[in-house]
């Protein structure tokens, strides 16, 4: 890496520091012998580096700046003891991979899974994940999505504040537990992506302010902290080595990047497809790695390679709208031909494709019916949308049963990828809300910030109302989130949990093989009255096509009288009569069998 401390086989340490503010730098070590203070030359262009005989993997060091402040590495690989806290020299081939021969997944086969390691039991740990690792794979579950785990302040967080991109935070395990996690994912046949986020730092032990205000741009700002100047050289480079990092280092099988609108890039070419090159030409180049954007612009041209695609939250808008009937906020959007939407979403990717949104005024995406079903990833939950509910419910406590058994049809039976967040494959009920773990001013800053976004919202006009909103700092926020696994095991849950196996087993047996045969830019979808048409053409011949009603009344369809549903929620030999909430599932005779539920 350019960035960092590296260790060489002799035992000295190499270490480079970027802090083009500083006037001066010293390097402390701490080590078996003792703390050691060394003065760091500058080589120019904002670089300081020394060269420090007889370190060890486990040694301690900081850097301090200007005589005034000492101040960890922000390319540390690992800081046990919290962001303010020094650095720990790491050996990255300390770890005996036991996965060499693991190429990962072809986008098609990803049903992916988004979790939060702290919240996904209750020990919060890598090594607790990786205990429930073969029930997602036995129930056909092919891919997880870590949430951020770049280290970030307090003990508990969602990680999108993250301050050290290149240490993974301390609370969940040590960077050789996190390594023996993929490797224990990759041998049970389960991918790994990683969240990461390129667009801030969070504000709490960011320290690079002191050394490195070039890092930042001062022409742009994010929702969440001063954007980064990702248009100079050494900038982008921090990040793309990053991602090469996880992706090298760690054999993450693919990124998430946290909100690409947010990245705000002066040069002639924007960072993010130059991530995206560097991916693809380098890790990419020798297994499926793969990359999925989260944009709220729709920007479809980044859609256009093989393995880049984009949560479309279009799609679950749409569908939100149907399930609940709730319209405030950006819901608003989707209040009116919401059916229409959904089908666009299904058949075309994105609702927006140009047109103009009544929440912002402004027009917002770029076509996108040429692209193929892989370029979206498609959900009914993820972290956002359940915690950007004052009381983090789930749909599971919104929605009644018919209505959701037929959302996840739809969902694990279209040809885009599918996500779920977890718990939803057994319907857990703990909510997922906003946590951290801040403290003083900015505890209250957030606290009160929390409260002030629902004021918009007609149920909590009344302050009183906003006051019994969760406090993110409290523990007990945290707490509320945790899953329980045992809960896996009670009847409702066991029987949600074997249906959405279930599911995923038609979509493994007859979706999958099918999704390379769609001819992009040919979907196409229809709306009469409450029911929804949506047809995939293959280019071997016929068409996939779902139909599904998504209403409490039944619904006549008479141009499926005498066809035979390769699946159905209600009765796979149906006739031309709807079910309420009823999805069917046709496809050509010669890809399967008919299937009942």
């Amino acid at each position: 890496m350019s960035f960092g401390a590296q260790l060489d086989a002799s035992g000295t340490g190499h270490f480079r520091l970027w802090a083009p503010s500083a006037h001066s730098v010293a390097l402390k070590v701490l080590g078996p012998e003792g703390l050691r203070e060394e003065p760091m030359r500058s080589s120019g262009d904002g670089w300081y580096e020394a060269r420090v005989a007889d370190v060890a993997a486990g040694d301690r060091y900081l850097y301090r700046i200007d005589d005034a402040i000492e101040v960890p590495d922000p390319a540390s690989r690992f800081n046990p003891e919290g962001v303010h806290a020094a650095s720990m020299l790491v050996d990255p081939l300390d770890y005996e991979w036991q996965d060499d021969d693991w190429q990962g997944h072809p986008w098609q086969e990803l049903v992916i899974y988004e979790l939060h390691v702290g919240t996904i039991t209750q020990a919060g740990t890598y090594a607790a994940l990786e205990a429930c690792l073969p029930e997602l794979a036995r129930m056909g579950i092919t891919a997880l999505e870590l949430m951020p785990i770049a280290a970030f302040p307090g003990n508990r967080g969602w990680g999108y504040d993250g301050v050290l991109p290149y240490a993974p935070h301390a609370t969940y395990g040590t960077p050789n537990e996190l390594k023996r996690l993929v490797d224990g994912a990759h041998s049970l046949g389960l991918s790994v992506l990683l969240d990461v986020v390129y667009n801030h730092f969070g504000p709490d032990g960011n320290y690079l302010s002191h050394y490195a205000r070039e890092l930042f741009n001062p022409g742009h700002r994010t929702p969440w902290g001063d954007a980064l100047a990702l248009h100079l050289p050494v900038v982008r480079r921090f990040f793309i080595e990053n991602a090469l990092y996880w992706l090298e280092e760690y054999r993450f099988d693919g990124l998430r990047i946290d909100a690409v609108h947010a990245m705000y890039d002066d040069g002639p070419r924007h960072f993010v497809d130059e991530l995206i090159d560097a991916v693809q030409d380098g890790p990419g180049r020798e297994r499926h790695v793969h990359v999925v954007l989260e944009n709220y612009h729709n920007e479809a041209r980044r859609l256009r390679r093989p393995r880049v695609s984009q949560w479309n939250d279009d799609f679950h808008h749409a569908f939100h709208v149907i399930l609940t009937h709730e319209t405030e906020g950006y819901y608003a959007d989707y209040a009116t031909h919401t059916l229409e939407r959904l089908g666009r979403a299904l058949a075309e990717g994105f609702v927006y494709q140009g047109e103009r949104s009544s929440v912002s005024g402004k027009p917002r995406g770029e076509p996108s019916s040429h692209l193929s079903p892989l370029a979206f990833v498609n959900f009914l939950q993820n972290h956002d949308q359940i915690a950007n509910r004052a009381f983090g419910e789930r749909l599971v406590t919104l929605v009644p049963r018919a209505p959701l058994r037929a959302a996840y049809a739809v969902l694990l039976l279209a040809p885009q990828i599918p996500m779920l967040f977890m718990g939803e494959e057994y319907g857990a009920e703990q909510p997922f809300l906003y946590f951290c773990d801040y403290h003083g001013t900015l505890a209250d800053a957030v606290r009160e910030g929390r409260r002030a976004e629902f004021a918009v919202f007609e149920a909590f006009s009344d302050e009183s109302r906003r006051a019994c909103i969760p406090d993110p700092n409290a523990h007990a926020t945290f707490a509320k989130c945790q899953l329980m696994q045992e809960d896996r095991e009670t009847p409702a849950c066991r029987e949600w949990l074997e249906y959405v196996t279930s599911l995923l087993e038609l979509r493994r047996r007859a979706i999958i093989p099918l999704i390379a045969d769609i001819v992009p830019g040919t979907s196409r979808y229809a709306v009469r009255e409450n029911v929804l048409t949506v047809t995939w053409p293959l280019a071997s011949g016929g068409a996939l096509q779902m139909i599904a009603n998504l209403a409490d009344e039944r619904a006549a369809a008479r141009e499926l009288a005498g066809k035979r549903a390769l699946y159905s929620t209600g009765d796979v030999s149906g006739g031309d009569t709807l079910q309420p909430w009823e999805v069917r599932l046709y496809a050509p005779n010669r890809h399967a069998e008919a299937r009942y539920p």
